[in-house]
C-alpha cells in the first residue's frame, strides 16, 4: 500500500451531523459537550474543595452563580469581538442570542464567571482564591470536553494539511430545504471537501495536559492563594497563543493582521506568570461556615465515664467467681454484719 493511501486512511473523519431531532426537539452535540464539561468541573472541583478542608456541597452552591454568569460572559465576549457578524451590514442581530450555534469566548466566561463565583463565595464565606484553586483543573478539563462540540460543528480548524491526523470536512445541507447548513445540516457524503489541521483537537490535548500540570504542581508545592488557578491560566494561554495562530476561521484582527485572541492570550499569560512570581504565601486554611467540621478527640477517661460498666451478671471472673452475684447493696451488707 502506498504512503499516500496510508495517509488518507489515517485522516480523522468529522461527524456527519451535529444535531439530532427528537421529535420536534433538536438535540445539539455542542450543548451536550458544554453541559458534560460543567458537570465534570463541578464534581472534580467539589472533590478537591473537600480535600482542602471545605464542606461538601459548597462548590455546587457556588456554581449556581458562577455557571450562568460564565455562559453570559462567554457569549458577550464572542459577540463583542465579532460584532459586525451580528450588527454590521447584512448581519443577523438575533443570531447573537443563538448560543446553541456555538460562539463562547473563554476570556469572557472566566471574567464574568469569576463575578458569579465571588457572589457565591461571599454567601458561603469562602475566599475566592481558595475556591479558584480548588476548581482550576476541573475548569480546564471542562474546556477540553467543550472542544468536542467544535468537532461536531465542523468549526475552529486550521489550514489544509496532508498530515495523517488531518481532519476531514464534509459538505452539509439542510435535509428539508437542501440548502447548505454547516451547523445544523447533514453531510451529503463522506468524501471530504478539504482536509485541515484539527486545531480544536490540539487545544483539547493541551488542556488535558494543563489539568495534569495543575494537579502535579498543587501537590508538589502546596499552592494556595490563587496560585494553582494562575498555573492553569498561564498554561492555557501559552497553548492558546500558538494554536490560535493556526486557525483560519474568521476573527477580529488588531495591530494590522494579528488575531485579537493572540493578543489577549499574551497579556493574560504575562499577568498570570507575574502573579505566580509575586505571591509566595503558604496554602491557606479554610475557616468559617464553609470549613468541614473537625471531630474533637475524646479523652480515655471521658469515654469510660460515658459508658459505665453494666451491673448485670457479667459471668465468672478470672478466679471463677460470679462477679454479677457479688454486687450487693451496701445497706444489705451492713445488715448481715450487725
Amino acid at each position: 500500500m502506498s504512503p499516500a493511501v496510508v495517509s488518507v486512511l489515517a485522516y480523522i473523519p468529522s461527524p456527519d451531523r451535529g444535531v439530532w431531532m427528537l421529535g420536534p426537539i433538536p438535540i445539539r452535540a455542542y450543548a451536550l459537550c458544554i453541559i458534560a464539561g460543567i458537570v465534570v468541573a463541578v464534581l472534580w472541583g467539589e472533590r478537591r474543595f473537600v480535600a482542602r478542608g471545605g464542606q461538601q456541597g459548597t462548590v455546587t452552591d457556588i456554581a449556581v452563580f458562577a455557571v450562568p454568569f460564565g455562559l453570559v460572559g462567554g457569549r458577550l465576549y464572542h459577540v463583542m469581538t465579532d460584532w459586525y457578524t451580528y450588527f454590521g451590514p447584512g448581519g443577523d442581530p438575533l443570531g447573537a442570542l443563538r448560543i446553541w450555534e456555538g460562539g463562547l469566548g473563554i476570556w469572557g466566561a472566566i471574567a464574568l464567571g469569576a463575578v458569579g463565583a465571588w457572589i457565591g463565595c461571599r454567601r458561603r464565606g469562602v475566599p475566592l482564591a481558595f475556591f479558584a484553586d480548588a476548581v482550576a483543573p476541573g475548569i480546564v478539563a471542562a474546556q477540553a470536553i467543550g472542544r468536542l462540540g467544535n468537532w461536531f460543528n465542523q468549526e475552529l480548524y486550521g489550514a489544509p494539511t496532508t498530515l495523517p491526523w488531518g481532519l476531514e470536512i464534509y459538505e452539509r445541507v439542510n435535509p428539508v430545504t437542501g440548502l447548505r447548513d454547516d451547523l445544523g445540516g447533514v453531510a451529503v457524503s463522506h468524501v471530504p471537501t478539504v482536509v485541515v489541521h484539527p486545531t480544536f483537537l490540539y487545544e483539547l490535548v493541551w488542556n488535558l495536559a494543563i489539568a495534569a500540570l495543575v494537579v502535579w504542581a498543587d501537590r508538589r508545592f502546596r499552592l494556595g492563594h490563587g496560585r494553582a488557578f494562575a498555573v492553569y491560566v498561564a498554561g492555557y494561554t501559552a497553548g492558546r497563543f500558538w494554536i490560535e495562530q493556526m486557525r483560519t476561521d474568521h476573527a477580529t484582527r488588531v495591530f494590522g493582521d494579528i488575531r485579537i485572541n493572540v493578543v489577549v492570550a499574551a497579556v493574560v499569560f504575562a499577568a498570570a506568570v507575574l502573579y505566580i512570581a509575586l505571591v509566595r504565601k503558604p496554602r491557606e486554611v479554610l475557616e468559617g461556615p464553609a470549613a468541614a467540621p473537625v471531630e474533637q478527640p475524646v479523652p480515655d477517661g471521658a469515654a469510660a465515664e460515658a459508658e459505665p460498666p453494666d451491673e448485670k451478671d457479667e459471668g465468672p471472673d478470672a478466679d471463677g467467681q460470679d462477679t454479677g452475684s457479688q454486687k450487693k447493696d451496701p445497706a444489705e451488707a451492713g445488715d448481715r454484719t450487725t
